[in-house]
């Protein structure tokens, strides 16, 4: 009989981004999938918004999850190992001494040292990072991923085999019950006089801005939206930049009705990233019936395929006018590939495929 295997909850207290809502979504869609037994949802005491499960059961510790590697790597693992079950982790970390099930969205660290060199704060996140990378790489029992990109970036990092790494993608689900929210407008009345471009995402480095920054200067007569929240470390030179340019409007920390609003609206949504596991952003701006702008590098292509318009993140002098006016494929099949519930179902199959098989 194989042993009960515990997720490990913490995403159910932290702010929501595209890891926290891939394991929150998938959680509930493998709930259906799930014999009672089979899995335990393990939460610290702080964990919000939990929902109703039928066949996973919710097991609180008696305490919080704060400073962020010592839920994991104390109390969660502690569990872990004194009840015998078998650790899945949905963000990149895993129990040190109990790797079980593994996600790995991405290798950012290990791939880009030159994005961590400011406080000590991003050396000692580039550490544990990177830690938490070759651990699962070379002793989880099974490692998810979100890419055929982000796969052939493990096993030329760090050797590991390709059938134990298990590309699952990740995807929307539920966003067209979200309603948008139209008083973004009335903040920024801006945005319904003048076509606009909207950028959507962590205000790091990765994210590029730096190309927006050359590029709004190069066409003063272009508009730009961005919203995101900054990060306490690896944040972008390029901000203050971003601020100072006119045709660049600063939306800050957005809701998802606000957000969904302004896909609706813009022109379209631009993403001049350098590097990206999956990149989410595109695919509900798909579902919103918005046109994608995005790199031509790393996993996006292999995402989007012919349902985007790619651009060089070296450089910023494309003309997106031009650009646009070239025709792309209905992004219909991709919606319905990238779904959190079909990506629950691939996870299922893994984990139980010996049960299943027999």
């Amino acid at each position: 009989m194989q042993k009960i295997i515990a997720i490990n909850g913490e995403s159910f207290c932290r702010n929501l981004t595209g890891i926290e809502r891939l394991a929150i979504e998938v959680t509930k869609y493998l709930d259906k999938l799930v014999q009672p037994d089979q899995m335990e949802l393990v939460v610290p005491r702080n964990a919000r918004n939990l929902p109703e499960l039928k066949n996973i059961k919710i097991i609180k510790l008696n305490t919080e999850a704060t400073f962020f590697p010592k839920w994991t790597q104390i109390n969660y693992q502690i569990y872990v190992i004194m009840h015998g079950r078998i650790s899945f982790n949905f963000s990149n970390t895993c129990p040190f001494f109990k790797p079980g099930y593994e996600f790995i969205h991405d290798i950012f660290s290990y791939l880009h040292p030159e994005d961590f060199r400011g406080s000590r704060r991003d050396k000692l996140i580039q550490l544990y990072s990177n830690l938490m990378y070759k651990t699962i790489a070379r002793r989880a029992k099974k490692i998810f991923t979100v890419s055929e990109y982000t796969k052939k970036t493990i096993m030329d990092a760090y050797g590991t085999k390709s059938d134990k790494i298990h590309v699952v993608y990740s995807g929307v689900s539920g966003y067209n019950e979200i309603k948008p929210d139209m008083g973004i407008f009335e903040k920024f009345p801006v945005l319904l006089e003048k076509e606009f471009y909207f950028t959507l995402g962590s205000l790091s480095t990765r994210k590029n801005f730096k190309w927006i920054v050359q590029h709004a200067k190069k066409y003063p007569d272009e508009l730009f939206a961005v919203s995101g929240k900054p990060l306490p470390a690896v944040v972008p030179k390029e901000l203050e930049d971003l601020k100072n340019l006119k045709n660049v409007i600063m939306l800050g920390y957005l809701s998802d009705e606000e957000v969904k609003a302004i896909y609706t609206k813009c022109k379209a949504f631009l993403l001049p990233t350098y590097f990206e596991g999956f990149g989410l952003p595109p695919l509900e701006a798909l579902s919103c019936n918005a046109k994608v702008i995005v790199s031509n590098i790393t996993s996006l292509p292999e995402i989007y395929g012919d349902c985007a318009y790619y651009i060089d993140p070296e450089k910023p002098e494309t003309n997106l006018e031009e650009l646009l006016k070239k025709k792309v494929a209905s992004p219909e099949r991709l919606l319905e590939k990238y779904t959190l519930e079909n990506t629950a179902k691939r996870i299922y199959s893994v984990l139980f495929e010996k049960q299943n098989q027999g």
